[in-house]
């Protein structure tokens, strides 16, 4: 199981990002564990500067806009 975190204070963007997650994983077969992250100070100790952050399995994956779909699929596939 993948554990993924979805960093973000849950403005729209952050929430279409946790929803493409879930839908990617869902697609591809792949057990993930999604956690959302609205705390300022520990999306900053992330090393995320621009919201919606994702981090897989620990690696911060993507910040900033909705991630590309085909990258995130990638990112579950690794």
């Amino acid at each position: 199981m993948k554990t993924i975190k979805v960093y973000g204070p849950g403005c729209t963007r952050c929430e279409t990002t946790e929803a493409m997650v879930k839908e990617a994983a869902a697609k591809l077969g792949v057990a993930v564990d999604v956690e959302k992250v609205t705390d300022a100070k520990s999306i900053a100790m992330a090393g995320v500067m621009s919201t919606p952050g994702i981090a897989i399995d620990g690696k911060l994956v993507h910040a900033g806009g909705l991630p590309d779909e085909a990258k995130l699929e990638d990112w579950l596939r690794a």
